[in-house]
């Protein structure tokens, strides 16, 4: 068969294969060039799930007859000149919008701040008109209409309109974040306007507009930096994730990335503090010498490579668990919310399917001793007197006592144990839930969560502090690898002796095993040194040893802490709030669930109609 050379159109739509792979990719690239032009405002519009229209405007610097004529041609960019060590732009393939006219309908005007008018070129399917003037206002319109109309195949794999519209949203948020002194305004006809006003450099503005003001309720700051590196942006507490990763969000200088290695490190960040198939939410900024990163990976540019990853990595996971570790025992804004929707105030429909039917009351005539409703305390007994006796002497009652009367500050509790951020403990119920009152509101604790956080501290850091203790065993296991991977092990050996795994050189392209870790028991040591050998291959990192002497020691903690069901005294309970308040970590147990929940003062006399 014989080779020929392939038509500019046919290139192209090639080439729109892998830059245009929905319409969310349009806008990606058009928002993205209007950024580099400078745009302080951009305006998209969308109709059929951008299937239909995608219209793209903005107040950058504009283009003149003969940028417009070059723009569409493939390879013709202002955004780099001599290489590719050092890309500061967002794009720079100068694909784009030739990819796009390949195959759907484009026109573009265009004007810039010196011209007196615009001008405008549309291409069809490939086929290009000639420039020609236009009225136009000053920065750039894109408008893109039937996509894939020319390649009728792709079109089909399109997903229907609100999943396309979807995708689209999700894109011009991660813009939207990493751009803050950008008004950026999304509308069309199958979609509410969304605007998102300029804030300068208040980037946690930006992030509460588009991800809402209770990230702002549970993010800490992350600011750090290692070897030119820096690394800003916020993490939440644990006890506030998802139950998926769309609103992790990582930018690298600025470009908006959805990068492996970036997400793998989150995941190590949060590792023994959420639950499995939960994730953390987090907004990452990292900030690098660009030669130091290939941002031509991949077309569609979401995808980039580190010249270092074990030190980016080491970075991301070292700064968050020192976040979490100054602030971790932060409970998370939304359970205090979810606590107080739950109250119902007074008694309404909730109670009357229970008990029935009731008599309305006139205040004028009421009599308590025929009244359904009995005050607290009555002799009579409605359950709110028995159950309430009950529960608050249950507080002070060692274990075996119900007969203990309500825990007072006369009996011996210091008032100045309010002033603590977890407060004086007040009362347990359930023999489980620890009820604390603090200076300006109150807080609820799960006694068994709270300890199991507290032993799971103390055991770590003992694990950690010495040599971890080791097995010694009786037949060395011998690992056979590749060489490369022999001499990392070995490399890492002194560190691995650490956590009682000892290793060896054992002739060409094996190693043997000499010692596990003894809180380890029984295991697959060939395994283990397999994993920990792909490991330091691909991060530089012997984190998985680690992780699993973590999750015995968890195991442990689980085992060993005050179980639900025990009474406490007054003076364990405190003790309790006082260890959880010196503790990293203790907002959350061990499986990622809240330790405790607070309510403001403010919020229960809202509950009461106060404000």
């Amino acid at each position: 068969m014989a080779v020929k050379h392939l038509s500019e159109t046919l290139i192209n739509q090639i080439a729109a294969g892998e830059v245009i792979e929905r319409p969310a990719s349009v806008v990606k690239e058009l928002v993205e060039n209007a950024i580099d032009a400078g745009a302080t405002r951009v305006e998209i519009a969308t109709a059929g799930g951008g299937k239909a229209l995608i219209r793209v405007t903005d107040d950058g610097c504009g283009m003149d007859s003969q940028d417009l004529s070059l723009a569409i041609q493939r390879h013709c960019t202002s955004k780099i000149t001599d290489g590719l060590d050092a890309i500061a732009t967002l794009g720079f393939r100068g694909e784009a919008l030739p990819s796009i006219g390949s195959v759907a309908k484009l026109r573009i005007q265009s004007r810039t701040k010196e011209a007196d008018s615009g001008y405008e070129v549309s291409v069809a399917g490939g086929l290009v008109q000639k420039v020609r003037p236009a009225a136009a206002n000053r920065g750039t319109v894109v408008e893109v209409r039937d996509i894939f109309y020319a390649t009728p195949a792709r079109l089909k794999f399109l997903k229907s309109d609100r999943a396309e519209t979807g995708a689209i949203t999700s894109i011009v948020k991660r813009i939207a974040i990493a751009f803050p002194h950008v008004r950026i305004a999304l509308s069309g006809s199958d979609r509410t306007t969304t605007e998102y006003p300029a804030t300068g450099d208040d980037e946690l503005a930006r992030i509460g507009q588009v991800l809402g003001s209770e990230f702002a309720d549970n993010a800490i700051a992350i600011d750090a930096a290692r070897e030119n590196i820096t690394l800003t942006g916020y993490a939440c507490v644990p006890t506030y994730n998802r139950a998926n990763s769309l609103q992790q969000y990582a930018f690298v200088n600025g470009r908006p990335v959805q990068d492996k290695l970036i997400l793998s490190a989150l995941r190590g960040a949060y590792a023994d503090t959420i639950p499995r198939g939960r994730y953390p939410v987090a907004v990452l900024s990292i900030r690098l010498d660009p030669s130091q990163v290939d941002v031509n990976v991949h077309p569609a540019k979401a995808d980039v490579r580190f010249r270092d990853p074990g030190l980016l990595r080491g970075l991301i996971i070292g700064a968050i668990r020192q976040s979490l570790t100054q602030h971790g025992d932060r409970a998370s804004s939304v359970g205090a919310r979810d606590m107080a929707s739950a109250f119902t105030a007074g008694f309404g429909p909730r109670f009357g399917s229970k008990f029935g039917a009731q008599p309305q009351m006139d205040p004028a005539h009421y009599d308590p001793s025929t009244s359904p409703f009995r005050p607290f305390g009555s002799p009579a007994g409605t359950g709110f007197s028995d159950n309430g006796q009950r529960a608050f002497s249950a507080f002070s009652a060692p274990t075996g006592r119900s007969d203990a009367p309500p825990l007072t500050e006369a009996e011996g509790l210091d008032g100045s144990e309010q002033d603590h951020p977890l407060g004086a403990a007040r009362a347990q119920l359930h023999e489980n839930y620890i009820v604390a009152q603090s200076r300006d509101g109150l807080v609820i604790v799960d006694q068994h969560a709270a300890h199991e956080r507290l032993v799971y501290e103390s055991l770590k850091q003992s694990l950690h502090a010495d040599q971890v203790p080791s097995q010694v065993l009786l037949i060395p296991e011998i690992v056979d690898l590749p060489e490369e991977d022999c001499d990392r092990l070995v490399a890492r050996a002194d560190e691995l002796s650490q956590l009682g795994l000892t290793i060896e050189r054992f002739g060409p392209g094996a190693v043997a095993i000499r010692e596990t870790p003894s809180i380890l028991g029984e295991i697959d040591a060939i395994g283990l040194v397999r994993q920990l050998a792909d490991e330091i291959s691909e991060w530089d990192d012997s984190s998985g040893l680690r992780a699993r002497i973590d999750y015995v020691a968890a195991t442990m903690a689980c085992h060993g802490s005050v179980r639900s069901g025990r009474r406490l005294t007054a003076v364990e309970m405190n003790s309790l709030l006082r260890q959880m308040e010196s503790t990293p970590g203790s907002g959350q147990c061990n499986h990622g669930r809240p330790t405790y929940i607070e309510l403001k003062l403010s919020d229960i006399e809202r509950l009461f109609g106060r404000r």
